[in-house]
């Protein structure tokens, strides 16, 4: 072994985004333009499918943007090298809330599509014409107060307006931090500190009613106590999935190739690793307590995803979302691999999204899964709406330099893989 691999590495003098981050943002733009014509037939044809996959293309990108968030203030709050390879992909995805919350208006506009305390408002009048059930016009005037128009809308600015300050003070002071000609660790780390443990209590409330808002209330009759959990979980899933998948990819390039390391990368599948298994235990605990309670109020939106084809879907959801990446990430080896690490992130996207339209599509095919020209919608419009999310991604990736100066784990991550 030479002398020279004692020694600590040092950064490039360049620390922009490669010019192939570019290269990735006008792939994502041809690919939502493509898709978003596409998707104008299921517009004019078939609205109601048009409006249902929008819902879980808006919720994806909801997903990255405010798990990103979420996840810089848990870095901040827990240290580590692994939050200074993550921190800039974590930033650029939490810069792209003002698109997401803009992702909102069609939500709100096709809201009498997509929730049926919108569509009848009056519930004994639509019960007596029976339009919903008992059990629906119960629940759609025990919730008015909570689920009306008026409210939907006012909660969801709420909601924007709350994650929109987290994002604009984490950024600014993140580039305040870098300026610091100072290097002032403390004052800088106790600033973010006293932010993020607040902040993450706060997301946590925000991302509990905006779940049930967005999703959950399709179904007025269903409820479940794990639910915002859940998201929470399936958030931290996504953003962690997206976050290796861009470190591992900028790292063919400077300056990602000087500071990823093998130890921070195998740490970083671990932290996967560990999120797959939280998810699992969430959605086998919910599904065991509701089904093992057998409450008629509960158990009809599990029977609706079962039935009728839908069975074979959730089969799938299980094998997407769960097997598949807890089986691969149990190996040391391909937590260490680059490229298998990066094909098992873009799985575990893809498993995210695939989850999402097993929560949502059934309620609009309640029985019976009707493989209509409509269903492509759910391919088309989710596709389209990611990709234009990625495209603003790479923009804000393209934004500021992609490694953290003044921060005191860079010394440590700049030193030779076998030094301890």
């Amino acid at each position: 072994m030479s002398h020279d691999t004692h020694h600590a590495k040092t950064l490039p003098s360049d620390l922009d985004a490669p010019d192939f981050v570019s290269t990735w943002r006008n792939r994502a733009l041809t690919i939502a333009i493509v898709a978003g014509l596409a998707s104008v037939y299921f517009l004019i044809t078939s609205p109601q499918d048009f409006i249902a996959a929008y819902t879980v293309g808006f919720v994806m990108c909801f997903t990255f943007a405010c798990g990103g968030t979420a996840m810089l203030m848990l870095q901040y709050v827990s240290g580590g090298k692994w939050g200074l390879l993550l921190r800039r992909p974590l930033e650029a995805m939490s810069r792209t809330m003002p698109l997401v919350a803009l992702m909102f208006i069609p939500v709100a506009l096709g809201m009498k599509r997509l929730y049926l305390w919108a569509k009848y408002p009056d519930a004994a009048d639509a019960l007596h014409n029976g339009y919903i059930n008992a059990a629906e016009a119960h629940a759609i005037e025990f919730k008015h107060a909570m689920l009306n128009p008026s409210s939907f809308v006012i909660r969801a600015i709420i909601y924007f307006a709350i994650l929109g300050l987290f994002v604009f003070l984490l950024n600014k002071w993140s580039l305040e931090r870098d300026a610091d000609k100072g290097i002032n660790y403390d004052k800088w780390r106790t600033r973010l500190e006293n932010l993020s443990g607040p902040g993450i209590l706060i997301y946590s409330i925000v991302l509990t009613g905006a779940a049930i808002d967005w999703v959950m209330s399709m179904d007025p009759a269903w409820y479940s106590t794990v639910w915002g959990l859940r998201y929470l979980v399936g958030q931290g899933y996504a953003v962690l999935a997206l976050g290796i998948l861009t470190v591992v990819l900028l790292s063919k390039a400077e300056p990602m190739k000087t500071i990823l390391r093998t130890t921070e990368q195998h740490d970083l599948g671990k932290l996967a690793f560990a999120f797959v298994m939280l998810n699992i235990y969430l959605a086998f605990a919910e599904y065991l307590i509701i089904w093992s309670g057998n409450s008629p109020e509960e158990i009809n939106w599990f029977l609706d995803r079962f039935r009728g084809g839908w069975g074979v879907i959730i089969t799938l959801d299980f094998i997407f979302h769960f097997v598949v990446p807890f089986t691969l990430l149990l190996s040391r080896d391909l937590k260490r691999n680059k490229n298998k690490l990066a094909w098992v992130c873009r799985w575990m996207i893809f498993a995210r999204a695939f989850d999402l339209f097993w929560q949502i599509a059934p309620t609009f095919s309640k029985r019976n899964l009707q493989l209509t020209p409509g269903m492509l919608a759910y391919i088309t419009v989710p596709v389209g709406l990611i990709a234009l999310w990625v495209a603003a991604y790479c923009i804000q990736l393209k934004s500021r330099p992609l490694v953290p100066v003044n921060d005191p784990e860079l010394e440590g991550i700049l030193e030779p893989e076998h030094a301890h």
